[in-house]
């Protein structure tokens, strides 16, 4: 049990305070999970929302009210320092990330940093070596690579984990959105390398790089990569004239495993009439799996040791109580959403933090993932050179 945890709440379950930084789309996410995972799931702690951060008094005041938390702070220094805060929820651009982990993590608070990790592999070493650190006191963190949380894209790790595909050969992975296709969008914080680190790579690609690695079981050893911004100037949003895009739109790179299987990868975010398009495939010498985002409640599988006049891929419909994180929903074929996945990784990281056991992924997860990602620019400033990749 978790000896940060606070005086029983009504219910005589030990309070977890949560404390998190940003109030955004990603903290309005957060927020939805740490909300919802009690109420659903039996906790050994319930989630207590003590305190939202940020810079602006009146907007972030209004996020808590609107968001269910108790407190507001504009300095995410106060936050760290409020004895009712145990864990520090990190969901602000890249930039910011190791600043506040680590100060989290001196601060005797366990950490929930969304990906990626960090802006450079050298911020994820450092905030890992922390974390390493704070481990051996009794404090926990995690990377908030939510989809491995979807339902199907768990019971895919299953498949693979129990043979069910045999030997891998093949990965491929695709992660598409269109929201700069129009090249008078305008500028904000994810389209400048100093903010986000880097563009359509680290925003989707890091979902895919990890969701790549957890499903074979085994780490990505080498990339060859190109990328490319097609827009590069673009509208300030004060309406006074344009800001450079430092960052990619589009990274497509091949990569290979440990084991010698071959992977492929694309991420990005001028693919026209595609809104928030994922989608994966494992080919094994035994069978497939297949996932699509879109159709988030489905898994397709492919069994190849079936006779061939029957065989071919099959539609599972990830809905039954006995399917991963099913047990505290609805009854089959009453699908989840995106928001689930924020739900589940709340009650993953509670239950670990109560059981004292390392959650995943781990910040040591998240820097595998942060150098895969550093290889693929190197890669790409290089003209596509093969990369390797030290772990």
């Amino acid at each position: 049990m978790d000896d940060n945890a606070k005086d029983p709440t009504p219910d005589g379950r030990p309070a977890l305070g949560i404390g998190m930084v940003g109030y955004a789309f990603m903290g309005a996410a957060h927020s939805q999970g740490w909300r919802t995972a009690a109420r659903v799931f039996d906790l050994p702690l319930r989630p207590a929302m003590n305190a939202i951060c940020g810079r602006d008094a009146d907007a972030v005041r209004a996020a808590a009210d609107r968001l269910g938390w108790a407190a507001a702070e504009t300095d995410w220094r106060a936050l760290i320092a409020r004895d009712d805060v145990d864990l520090v929820d990190i969901c602000t651009p890249g930039d910011s990330h190791a600043e506040i982990a680590l100060a989290a993590l001196e601060a005797g608070k366990h950490v929930l940093c969304e990906k990626p990790l960090a802006n450079s592999a050298a911020e994820a070493e450092a905030m890992t070596a922390a974390a390493e650190s704070a481990r051996a006191r009794g404090r926990f963190t995690m990377v908030g690579f939510n989809y491995r949380r979807t339902p199907a894209m768990t019971l895919a790790r299953r498949f693979i984990a129990e043979g069910r595909i045999g030997t891998l050969r093949q990965l491929r992975a695709t992660y598409l959105q269109d929201w700069l296709v129009d090249p008078l969008a305008p500028m904000t914080w994810r389209l400048r390398k100093d903010s986000a680190g880097s563009g359509a790579l680290g925003d989707l690609g890091a979902h895919i790089v990890d969701l790549a690695q957890y499903l074979a079981g085994e780490l990505l050893t080498g990339v060859s990569a190109v990328t490319e911004t097609f827009v590069r100037q673009r509208p300030l949003p004060s309406g006074g004239g344009t800001g450079e895009v430092t960052v990619d739109d589009a990274a497509l790179f091949t990569g290979r495993f440990a084991s010698g299987a071959l992977a492929s990868f694309e991420a990005s975010r001028v693919a026209a009439g595609r809104k928030n398009s994922l989608r994966i495939e494992v080919n094994g010498d035994r069978g497939s799996l297949a996932f699509d985002l879109e159709r988030l409640n489905e898994l397709s599988f492919h069994d190849h040791t079936e006779p061939a006049e029957a065989a071919g891929f099959r539609r599972i419909l990830v809905t039954e109580p006995d399917h991963p994180y099913l047990e505290g929903w609805w009854p089959p074929g009453h699908g989840l959403g995106y928001e689930h996945t924020f739900v589940h990784q709340a009650r993953d990281l509670v239950h670990a933090i109560a059981a004292g056991t390392d959650p995943a992924p781990s910040f040591a997860d998240g820097l595998r993932v942060q150098r895969v990602l550093a290889a693929v620019e190197e890669s790409a400033a290089k003209n596509c050179a093969y990369t390797p990749i030290v772990d």
